[in-house]
């Protein structure tokens, strides 16, 4: 099949989970298009079969306060369609991309139009779908799409009480275990920290429902009993408070904030603990990354977490905000080696089992047929 993929070129989840799985398609043989207003996060060099990549430009016009992004993608995604023969665009994320590729579909003058799939990630339905400014164009996307599928039945569940009343496809996302595995890298731990410490980490793009000043406080509890480093990889608007926080809690000293940067699995491997104490998450794709990479998880129970985090078997779950419970659950794991093995085991399995892109990409491709037969 020839897919246009439209995405958000940032380091959010959405995108590396459409980045990956355009991937995937591209090396089974698929024509993959990324279409973004930037080269994809995860797409590290454009030099691999199959894959193409379309910019997405905008006017900048004194009229416009914003750019007219939905426009934008909409003209670009038509071009690509009518030069590639386009059988499906594959949507990440409901406003504005699901937008966009509706319009560009029923622009085209292409015979027979493309189908549309949407691909819901979270916050396109939990924050910006639920906001009135946008409530009514996102029930319009995800109805007029062909087949509409979401990374989690709690996210299901949440677009079907938006008054949507269509079919959600639940797929969820996928992880590469043979990238994302157990390895010693003695080398490279030794660069973040000493050997009889324990070393936490933490990966997101830093926005206040990533909870990052919890990750500081439940490392600044468990560094007071152990000796311990933590790792913040990312970026985001509120990693200099959290930076703030951790001098002010004194553990600056032991806390290495990294910045983002496409390719972490040599640090999850590396880890001893990945922390997720997120306040609103409907998938927790960084927490498979970890557990793939045979690393247990300390996360809030909230969302589609405890659809991938089994509570008690790969990680410890805790309500939001609960900083004691997720730094006595830390040093619990961390002190008991027994259980820690099993938990890491545990996790890998989970991830290996449930979530490997040969289980999952299929999934996508029953998708597209779907939506084609339509």
């Amino acid at each position: 099949m020839n897919i246009a993929v439209l995405l958000h070129g940032t380091a959010g989840g959405s995108g590396v989970v459409a980045t990956e799985l355009g991937l995937c398609l591209a090396q089974r043989g698929h024509a993959v298009h990324f279409v973004a207003d930037r080269v994809p996060f995860r797409l590290a060099e454009l030099s691999e079969p199959n894959v193409y990549y379309h910019q997405v430009e905008s006017m900048a016009y004194p009229l416009f306060e914003a750019p007219l992004t939905t426009l934008a993608e909409a003209s670009k995604l038509v071009e690509v369609v009518e030069e590639y023969g386009i059988d499906i665009i594959h949507a990440h994320y409901a406003v504005p991309h699901a937008v966009a590729a509706i319009l560009a579909r029923d622009m085209t003058r292409l015979v027979p139009k493309p189908a549309v799939v949407t691909t819901l990630h979270g916050t396109d339905v939990t924050l910006v779908g639920i906001d009135r400014a946008y409530l009514r164009t996102t029930q319009y996307s995800i109805e007029r799409s062909e087949v509409v599928t979401a990374v989690s039945h709690y996210l299901a569940q949440a677009t079907l009480d938006m008054a949507v009343t269509r079919e959600i496809v639940v797929i969820p996302n996928a992880v590469d275990h043979q990238r994302f595995y157990p390895r010693r890298l003695p080398q490279l731990r030794l660069r973040y920290a000493h050997p009889d410490e324990k070393l936490l980490v933490h990966v997101s793009n830093f926005r206040p429902i990533k909870r990052t000043l919890d990750v500081i406080r439940v490392f600044r509890e468990v560094s007071e009993q152990l000796g311990a480093r933590l790792l913040m990889i990312g970026d985001g608007p509120e990693r200099p408070h959290a930076v703030e926080l951790a001098s002010r809690l004194g553990v600056s000293g032991r806390v290495a904030f990294l910045g983002s940067f496409p390719r972490v699995e040599e640090l999850l491997a590396i880890s001893d603990l990945f922390v997720l104490p997120s306040s609103q998450e409907s998938f927790g794709l960084a927490a498979l990354e970890a557990m793939a990479s045979g690393v247990p998880v300390i996360a809030t129970r909230i969302g589609g977490i405890p659809e991938v985090v089994s509570d008690q078997e790969t990680g410890l779950l805790f309500d939001v905000g609960d900083v004691a419970g997720m730094a006595q659950g830390a040093l619990r794991l961390l002190g008991d080696q027994a259980l820690y093995a099993r938990m890491a085991a545990a996790a890998r399995a989970r991830a290996v089992n449930t979530f490997s892109e040969t289980t999952v990409v299929p999934k996508y491709l029953e998708a597209y047929e779907r939506a084609k037969g339509r």
